[in-house]
C-alpha cells in the first residue's frame, strides 16, 4: 500500500460493476490511502455498486443520475456537509441511445446526440463547477475518453463526436483552473470489457485489432488505468494538466 493519497478525499462517479474503468480507479486510490465517495446511476445499479463501495470502506455512497434534476447537485452538498472540501473528481460516464449509437452518425437523431453530449460531456462541466469551490487547496479532476475521440473507430458512431468534446473541453477547464491549482486531465484507455463498451456494436472486434498489433494486450486491465489515475490526482503530478493519457500498451501510436 502507498500513502500518497493519505489524507486526501475523491468522488469516484461512474461505478457500475467489478469489472468498470471508474471501480479500477477507486481500487487504486483507496489502496494509496484516499477516502472516497462514490455514486450509483439508480436503484437497480445500487445492489451491485454498494457492496463494492462498502469494499472500499467508501464513507459516501448516493445516487446519481446526472439527467435527473438535483441529483448531481445532490452528491456535492452531502459531499460539502460531510467533508467541507474534495481533492479529486472522477468522471467516468457516457451514454448514447443505442438507436443512434449503433446506426451512421449521418443519420444521429438530435435528441441522441443531445443526449450523449449531455452525459458524456457537459455533464463535466457541471461537476466541474460544482467541485471548484471545495477543491479550497487546489484538486485534480479525470475523465475517461478512448481513441476513437481522435481517429474514426468503426461503429464508434456518436460517442467519437462527444469524446472529443469531452477531451477539448478538458484542456479548456485545465486553463480556466489553473489559477486555483485545479488540474485537469483525460486517461484514454484501450478498448477494454465493461459494460459500457458492451453496448457496442462489434465490440469483440475492437479487442481482437488491438490484441493483434500489440504484445501482450490480453493483460491490460482496469487496474492498468487506476494505477495511472492514481498518480495523477496525487502530488506527485501537480505539474501535469491539460493532457490526454493513453493506457492502451501503444495501440494508439502504431501506424495502420
Amino acid at each position: 500500500m502507498n500513502d500518497r493519497l493519505t489524507g486526501k478525499k475523491g468522488l469516484v462517479i461512474g461505478i457500475a460493476n467489478e469489472n468498470s474503468i471508474a471501480y479500477g480507479c477507486a481500487k487504486a486510490f483507496c489502496n494509496d490511502g484516499a477516502k472516497l465517495a462514490v455514486t450509483y446511476l439508480n436503484e437497480k445499479a445500487e445492489k451491485y455498486v454498494r457492496p463494492l463501495a462498502e469494499g472500499l470502506d467508501a464513507p459516501i455512497v448516493v445516487p446519481c443520475n446526472v439527467q435527473n434534476d438535483g441529483e448531481l447537485e445532490a452528491v456535492f452538498n452531502t459531499i460539502s456537509e460531510t467533508w467541507g472540501a474534495l481533492d479529486f473528481l472522477v468522471h467516468s460516464i457516457a451514454f448514447a441511445p443505442l438507436s443512434d449509437l449503433h446506426g451512421r452518425l449521418t443519420d444521429c437523431s438530435l435528441e441522441g446526440f443531445l443526449q450523449a453530449m449531455d452525459v458524456s460531456c457537459h455533464s463535466l462541466l457541471r461537476m466541474t463547477r460544482l467541485a471548484e469551490p471545495l477543491m479550497k487547496n487546489g484538486g485534480s479532476i479525470l475523465s475517461m475518453s478512448y481513441f476513437g475521440a481522435e481517429k474514426v473507430v468503426k461503429n464508434y458512431g456518436v460517442m467519437g463526436p462527444a469524446k472529443a468534446a469531452l477531451e477539448c473541453s478538458s484542456r479548456y477547464l485545465a486553463a480556466e483552473l489553473a489559477d486555483a491549482r485545479i488540474r485537469v486531465n483525460c486517461l484514454s484507455p484501450g478498448p477494454l470489457r465493461t459494460r459500457a463498451a458492451s453496448g457496442l456494436k462489434d465490440f469483440d472486434d475492437l479487442i481482437q485489432a488491438a490484441e493483434s498489433r500489440v504484445a501482450h494486450y490480453s493483460t491490460i486491465t482496469s487496474a492498468d488505468v487506476g494505477a495511472l489515475a492514481a498518480f495523477l490526482v496525487s502530488d506527485d503530478a501537480k505539474a501535469l494538466s491539460g493532457y490526454v493519457y493513453h493506457v492502451d500498451g501503444g495501440f494508439s501510436s502504431i501506424g495502420v
